[in-house]
């Protein structure tokens, strides 16, 4: 493998607010909480899959590419690393749809998978998630990479309603530089640009569960 290897996992930035705060802004969970795993260096052991980066057919309707580049700390990208991501439909409908692992190029599951290039490149076919219970529209998604004890949970939000994005509890429990690495770039063709970076003066605000 190649690369820069992490020395450390990536922890939440230090902030004016506790992290007690923060993770109670994130949302009580919906879950019981199950056991991590460290992955790698073999990722495409029972990982890959066909279209796994495709939540929705390429170019059907309402269909955008949420892309990125994932760095370490040191500002190099990261060339295996694993992201995943799970949102609502562009109506706001939360799928329960079996399919993510068997695509049938029609039916939205909202889970995708994707694994960074040699430039440590992401790409998605996705829906703009819509609202939810009226709150600001956001993709949950994870990243694993070698070096990382356990795998990091974060969020993408949609840049389109500020409004949305201020009454977000948990974008408002975080500073304007940190709050900006939760939040996408909408490009001038629509689609969505965010990069993650693990560690450094960038360094994204990761979720505790």
């Amino acid at each position: 493998m190649t690369g820069t290897t992490i020395s450390r996992p990536a922890t939440p930035a230090a902030t004016s607010r506790t992290r007690e705060q923060r993770i109670a802004a994130a949302g009580a969970p919906t879950h019981e909480p199950t056991a991590g795993q460290t992955i790698g260096p073999f990722f495409a052991f029972g990982l890959t899959y066909d279209k796994m980066h495709e939540v929705v057919f390429p170019h059907s309707p309402g269909a955008i590419v949420l892309s990125g580049t994932v760095y370490d700390g040191a500002g190099a990208p990261i060339p295996d690393s694993c992201v995943e991501i799970w949102g609502a439909d562009s109506d706001g409908t939360i799928s329960r749809a079996r399919g993510s692992l068997r695509r049938d190029d029609h039916t939205f599951t909202g889970f995708g998978r994707s694994f960074t290039t040699d430039e440590g490149h992401y790409e998605f076919w996705t829906r703009n998630p819509g609202q939810v219970e009226g709150k600001a529209p956001f993709f949950a998604a994870i990243v694993y990479a070698r070096g990382l004890p356990n795998k990091l949970h974060t969020r993408i939000y949609l840049p389109d309603d500020e409004a949305l994005l201020a009454a977000d509890p948990l974008l408002a429990s975080l500073e304007p530089a940190e709050r900006a690495t939760l939040v996408a770039t909408r490009a001038p063709d629509g689609n969505l640009v965010h990069d993650i970076h693990l560690q450094g003066e960038k360094e994204t605000v990761f979720l505790a569960f």
